[in-house]
């Protein structure tokens, strides 16, 4: 199959992810329309937002399965997607830190490690469909370790941000 046949049927299924995506939104600002959706508008804004990007990630499964099949011989890829995962899967566990070790949020640059914990779901899944594909054992590990990562500080920060008494031990 030709380089142009490959990139069609890859744009193809992420459209198809797009097209999907903005029906599954539509229809759900359809369903919650009403004087509450006037009123808190920029909620119901961030709501539609946080939406859109959860069912585009799974939508898109399928066109990044079939990207990362096709790329599966080209090895300088699959090395650079390696060491990728391992600085996120670094970045996933100094946003945990910054939840386990009171006080390390006064470094300013780690106010940003709700928005890297929001991060871990998808990239432990693109992790988990690169792991599938990837040539080597090397970038298996990679991959697995970047998952566990991913998943470890997802789990814990949420549990800190949902479980009133972990919440508060980690407040003082």
């Amino acid at each position: 199959m030709r380089v142009a046949s490959k990139t069609a049927i890859v744009l193809s299924g992420y459209a198809a992810a797009v097209a999907i995506t903005s029906a599954v939104v539509a229809i759900y600002i359809a369903r919650t329309s009403g004087p509450d959706r006037q009123t808190y508008g920029a909620m119901y804004a961030f709501g539609d937002a946080v939406l859109f990007l959860i069912v585009l990630g799974v939508a898109a499964v399928p066109a990044t399965a079939a990207a990362l099949f096709f790329l599966r011989k080209q090895l300088a890829f699959w090395h650079a997607l390696s060491a990728f995962a391992a600085v996120a899967a670094i970045t996933s566990i100094v946003a945990l830190l910054t939840y386990a070790i009171p006080g390390l949020t006064a470094i300013h640059w780690l106010a940003f490690a709700p928005l890297r914990i929001f991060a871990a779901p998808p990239l432990a899944l693109l992790f988990l469909l690169a792991g599938i594909f990837a040539p080597t054992r090397a970038a298996r590990l990679v991959f697995a370790g970047a998952i566990a990562s991913e998943v470890m500080a997802f789990v814990y920060v949420t549990f800190i941000w949902l479980h009133p008494l972990a919440r508060a031990s980690a407040l003082h």
